[in-house]
């Protein structure tokens, strides 16, 4: 089955790959459909979309849902969604929360040193950012440009759910959205 992957949610940006393992980046959630465009040579080939609900940046969450349900829409493809954290082998993920915090499994949002790191090696943005505090609580976090730091498709489609409409797979929010309606 050829299915594509793509994941929006951290601050790598874009994140996409093909089932049989070919995978491309851009810097930016944004331009997801370029990286698409990049990794697909034919769109009607597809047989599937999987893609990353988050935890992460509310709007890069629904660039890569608006982009999953548009493609899903124009080429009749079902869609399922897996968490971002799922994305990531070779240690814990952390991703950066922003505000100071960072998103963990649960998923769970929290200051960094609160999270009991001893011993274990982390993965993701979040142990990028705060890697001086995490070191200093015994965590290993490999090097920043180390490929366990970014979200691998391959992973999504391993640990997704099950496919069916698009409009049924939901963003995974851990948090109230900074924006809010006025009172």
């Amino acid at each position: 089955m050829t299915i594509l992957a793509f994941d929006t949610a951290t601050s790598f940006g874009a994140v996409c790959g093909l089932a049989e393992g070919r995978r491309v980046r851009a810097g930016r959630a944004g331009d997801v459909l370029l990286a698409i465009d990049e990794l697909v040579d034919d769109p009607r080939a597809l047989e599937g979309i999987v893609v990353g609900r988050g935890p992460g940046s509310f709007t890069s969450i629904r660039i890569g849902l608006a982009v999953a349900r548009s493609l899903a829409f124009a080429l009749e493809l079902p869609v399922a969604g897996a968490s971002t954290l799922d994305a990531f082998e070779g240690g814990m993920p952390v991703l950066d929360a922003k505000r100071g915090e960072v998103f963990s499994a649960g998923p769970r949002v929290c200051k960094p040193e609160e999270l009991d790191v001893a011993g274990q090696t982390l993965v993701g943005d979040g142990a990028v950012r705060y890697r001086a505090l995490f070191e200093a609580a015994g965590a290993i976090v490999p090097t920043d440009d180390d490929p366990s730091h970014v979200p691998e498709p391959r992973l999504l489609i391993e640990r997704a759910g099950p496919f069916g409409a698009a409009a049924l797979v939901e963003p995974l929010y851990v948090r109230e959205p900074d924006a809010r309606p006025p009172a």
